[in-house]
Formats: structure tokens, C-alpha cells, sequence
């Protein structure tokens, strides 16, 4: 035992064991790249955040990368910091401000020639805002400024099935066309189910999927994550804070109280949050948003902390997520679908909420629920949500949330 694990009572194994994750022998290969020296970003000075190799694809990335759901266009100085810091990582999408977080990475790029080559470039389409998907991908590629992107997501999937033998040979076509390097698929929801399907492909090279403190040590997530690393699929965790659509007053001191204990310990509840899926070594990155250099500093310390969990903060972790699940949507979409008969996506209303209040971003949140069937969107206010409430894990107050959503996001 280490002279840190002496200090924390805690060391690797025995936080695998805890949370179940009996197959992390897969992705021993990755431990040793954990703490690889960065590529070179022209710019990255003094620290730099750790890497790790995002699966088969082999390319390393830091364990923390730049979410673009923010106003990139006039926040160059936080791309530009992040740079400096290694987060040579940047994931985007064209739902972001509708084309707009895509145009700011491009106007970076087209002020700082020859940077291109030294970061890695992730951006998203998802299919329902329209058909045509290759002529979708040169509009992006338009607006980022680039002829290829390292990364590609068929965004926001529900369930393995959406992942059609289509899209499987249109990312062929594009790999061929140099469009894109790598090819996968993100999901907020099902995300077990859809881990495991991927699982069984040989053509998914990475997956950004909902992973946090609140979802890790569920059964089928570990055993959905593990086969997936087995398989040599790059994994990158988003929604790492665990937020929800709305945590009800009755739980606000369990908040307060799982705050104070990390404070004291030397860093905040959202740094701890980080940190627990980066114990997980089958995570090559987290992607977070960055909407201000107070948080991008605060995460990247964060990611230079090299001091360990101790077991009882992982108890704590676990007894405030279990004190706090009725103010969380954790994704298990089927059960609410299957619930009202699939007449309303309840965890799509669900994201909205969350990126209405926890993020911050109304028009995303907008933009999200516009996305939403016509049909739907008129009838949601309608539906008995009562049998959904009963049937969710979570116990969340199902009607009168999506009640919410119609008043906040018509």
C-alpha cells in the first residue's frame, strides 16, 4: 500500500469493488497513459491536465475536455486558456446555439493558424433536425473552419436501435471522404442499453454517454461500461454533476451538508463530482461545460489534484445521491416511456429542465423542446403521468415537472 493510500484509507481496487466494476482489466492498457506527457498544443504552458488513450482509436486526450455549449464566439479567452491548460479536446454540435458554438471554435482556429493539428475536434448532428446528413456535416465543417472533424456523435440517441446500419455505412463513407477520423454516438438516455449494443459492433469508436456519482454503480451501467472498454470503445463521461430537473426544498439540507464535508476536506462538491468518475480509469475524458474561467480554473484543479477519494467519501457520495433521487432524472427512460404508453419522451422534458436550471442555457433549453414533435408538445400537459410516477426509480414528481417545462420552454 502507497503512502497516499495509507493517508486516505482508500486505494484503486477497493473503489473498483465498491461500485462493481469486475472488468477493468480491460482497460489496464489505459492506466499507464494516465499521467503520458500532453501532444504538443503550441501554446500549453506551465501545468497541463493529465491524459488518457481514448480506446481503440489510440489517441491521446486529457481527462478533461471543453463542452461548447456556451457563447464561444465572444469567450475566445476561455478556449484560448484552455488550450494553455492541454484541453486541446473540444466538443461541439450544431444543436449548440444552432451552428453558433461550432462558428466560435472556427473563428479561434481561423485567428490562430496552426493550431488545427494539435487539438481534437468533436462535433454532433442530430438526425431529426433533418435528413440530409452529409450536406448537415459540411455546414458544420463550414462553420468550425476546418475540412474534417477528429470525432463524430449521432447525437442524443434513446436506444441501441437508433444506431441503424444507415448510419453505419454513411460514418463508413465519411472516414473514406476524410470528413471525419472517428465515428460514434452520445445518449442522456437508456444509456446501459445503449452501451451494450455498441458493445457488440466493430464500428463505434467512442461514446459520450450521462455517467456520474448518481448512475456508476448501477448493475447494468457497470456491466454495460466494462464491455464496452472490453471492446476497445473510447468512453467520455458527461453530466458528471449529477444535477437534475429540480431538487425539491425538503432535500436542499442534504445539499448543504454534502457541500460542507468537501469544503472541508480542501475542495467543492463539484470538484469531488469530477473526481469520482475519474477514478474509474476506463473514462478517458470528462466533457464539461465552461462558460467562465472561474469554472475552467476550478476543474482543472480539480484534474491536477493527485490526492485520493477516501472510502467514506464515496459512502457519502452514495448516501447523498440515494437522500437526493427524487430531484434526478437518471436517464432510465424505458420505464416512463413504457409508462404512458410512449406518448411523451419524458426524459427529453426532463434534459430541458436540466439545461434550464442547472445549466443555465434557456435557449438551449429551448432549442431542445422545439426539437420535440408538434403533437407532442401539445399533448404532454394532458397526459396522466401518475402510473409513470409510481413506476419511476426515482420517485420524481413526473406531472408536475413536465407541467414546468410547458410553462418555462413553450
Amino acid at each position: 500500500m502507497s503512502i497516499q493510500e495509507k493517508k486516505t484509507g482508500w486505494n484503486r481496487r477497493e473503489f473498483v469493488k465498491a461500485v462493481g466494476l469486475a472488468g477493468l482489466a480491460a482497460a489496464s492498457a489505459q492506466v499507464s497513459e494516465v499521467f503520458a506527457a500532453p501532444a504538443a498544443t503550441g501554446e500549453a504552458t506551465g501545468a497541463v491536465v493529465p491524459r488518457r488513450i481514448l480506446g481503440k482509436t489510440g489517441v491521446s486526450v486529457p481527462i478533461l475536455n471543453l463542452g461548447g455549449m456556451f457563447d464561444t464566439i465572444n469567450n475566445q479567452i476561455i478556449i484560448k486558456q484552455a488550450l494553455k491548460w492541454g484541453i486541446n479536446y473540444w466538443d461541439t454540435a450544431e444543436a449548440y446555439g444552432n451552428g453558433l458554438s461550432e462558428e466560435g471554435f472556427g473563428k479561434f482556429l481561423a485567428r490562430n493558424p496552426g493550431t488545427r493539428p494539435n487539438v481534437f475536434i468533436v462535433t454532433k448532428l442530430v438526425p431529426s433536425r433533418g435528413p440530409n446528413l452529409t450536406e448537415r456535416l459540411e455546414k458544420c465543417l463550414a462553420r468550425l473552419q476546418t475540412d474534417y472533424v477528429d470525432l463524430f456523435y449521432i447525437h442524443s440517441i434513446t436506444g441501441s436501435s437508433d444506431m441503424t446500419p444507415a448510419f453505419r455505412d454513411w460514418g463508413a463513407e465519411m472516414k473514406k471522404r476524410g470528413k471525419i477520423k472517428y465515428f460514434g454516438f452520445s445518449t442522456h438516455t437508456n444509456m446501459a442499453e445503449c452501451l451494450a449494443g455498441a458493445a457488440r459492433w466493430d464500428w463505434i469508436d467512442a461514446i459520450m454517454f450521462t455517467y456520474n456519482f448518481r448512475v456508476m454503480a448501477d448493475p447494468k451501467m457497470v456491466e454495460a461500461v466494462n464491455a464496452c472498454a472490453k471492446a476497445g470503445i473510447g468512453l467520455v463521461a458527461m453530466k458528471t454533476m449529477g444535477g437534475g430537473p429540480g431538487m425539491p426544498k425538503s432535500e436542499m439540507p442534504a445539499e448543504m451538508e454534502f457541500a460542507e464535508r468537501f469544503l472541508q476536506k480542501g475542495f467543492t462538491d463539484k470538484q469531488a463530482r469530477l473526481r469520482v468518475v475519474w477514478e474509474n480509469p476506463q473514462i478517458a475524458t470528462i466533457c464539461s461545460q465552461m462558460p467562465n474561467l472561474t469554472i475552467l480554473s476550478a476543474n482543472v484543479a480539480a484534474a491536477l489534484n493527485k490526492t485520493k477519494l477516501a472510502r467514506e467519501d464515496f459512502t457519502i457520495m452514495q448516501q447523498y445521491a440515494q437522500a437526493t433521487k427524487s430531484g434526478y432524472c437518471a436517464g432510465c427512460g424505458h420505464i416512463c416511456q413504457a409508462a404512458v404508453a410512449g406518448a411523451v419522451p419524458v426524459p427529453e422534458i426532463m434534459r430541458c429542465l436540466m439545461y434550464y436550471r442547472d445549466y443555465g442555457e434557456p435557449e438551449l433549453a429551448r432549442e431542445t423542446f422545439a426539437d420535440l414533435p408538434k403533437q407532442v408538445r401539445q399533448q404532454m400537459t394532458v397526459v396522466d403521468y401518475s402510473q409513470a410516477e409510481r413506476a419511476c426509480p426515482q420517485g420524481l414528481a413526473i406531472g408536475r415537472l413536465v407541467q414546468e417545462a410547458a410553462s418555462l420552454l413553450a
